[in-house]
């Protein structure tokens, strides 16, 4: 590995180890959902570490809870991290344009909302895929600990207990919609839309499973946004 390397794994894993320990927690949050799914202890493991990303995972877990087949939770995470397709591409452009597939594909293993803010904090710099390794030191076993470590401590909490820590995940949720919907209106609005299609979809149609309700209203909301208001493009190069 060279100095360079060196130095960027470092200062990966210096900016990570709080993202890390965010993720402990959050995680821990999720294993108590994983609990209600009757996960073990190990499969919350594996999962976590497979599916780094928290909406990602609840969802596939509403409709696991559902007894979903499996083409629906594939699909069902698919379209909750859809939007990692996008950050994975805009981090690839901050790449040399020499750097191997191989770094491109390792650093895309883990593209989760924190990292990729990190990494594109760095300003007008070349990307090196060693600063991204270092944060994901901290990242992956943070969020797969975490979440086995809530599947084990739902054995040794009263259910109110477990109950109230469950809600922490929603709260996590609403850490991430409320600040850029009191920046953005049509943001806030489309929250807002996507709060009441949900509640009258799950009224009006409860024929239809979760998964299938979550995809739809995916597509749908984020259809309308994109169609409705759409984002100018930036010509300013970074």
């Amino acid at each position: 590995m060279t100095t360079e390397n060196r130095r960027a794994l470092m200062e990966g894993f210096r900016d990570g180890t709080p993202i890390g320990l965010g993720y402990f927690v959050v995680g821990f949050s999720l294993g108590i959902v994983a609990k209600y799914v009757g996960l073990s202890p190990l499969q919350g493991f594996v999962l976590s570490l497979l599916n780094n990303a928290s909406a990602g995972e609840y969802a596939a877990f509403v409709v696991m809870k559902s007894d979903a087949p499996y083409f629906e939770i594939a699909l069902m995470t698919l379209v909750a991290n859809a939007r990692y397709l996008l950050m994975s591409a805009v981090l690839s452009q901050k790449f040399s344009p020499d750097t191997p597939f191989y770094h491109r594909i390792f650093v895309g293993f883990d593209v989760t909302d924190e990292i990729f803010g990190i990494a594109v904090a760095r300003g007008g710099r070349r990307l090196n895929p060693f600063y991204n390794y270092g944060a994901m030191l901290t990242a992956l076993p943070g969020w797969s600990l975490g979440t086995a470590c809530g599947i084990v401590a739902w054995n040794f909490f009263s259910p109110s207990a477990v109950s109230a820590l469950s809600v922490a995940l929603y709260g996590m949720f609403l850490a991430v919609i409320i600040p850029p919907a009191r920046k953005d209106k049509i943001i806030g609005g489309a929250v807002v839309v996507s709060f009441l299609l949900s509640y009258l979809a799950e009224t009006f149609f409860p024929e239809i499973s979760a998964g299938n309700r979550t995809i739809a209203l995916t597509i749908l909301i984020a259809g309308a946004a994109a169609l409705l208001f759409p984002v100018k493009e930036d010509n300013n190069d970074t």
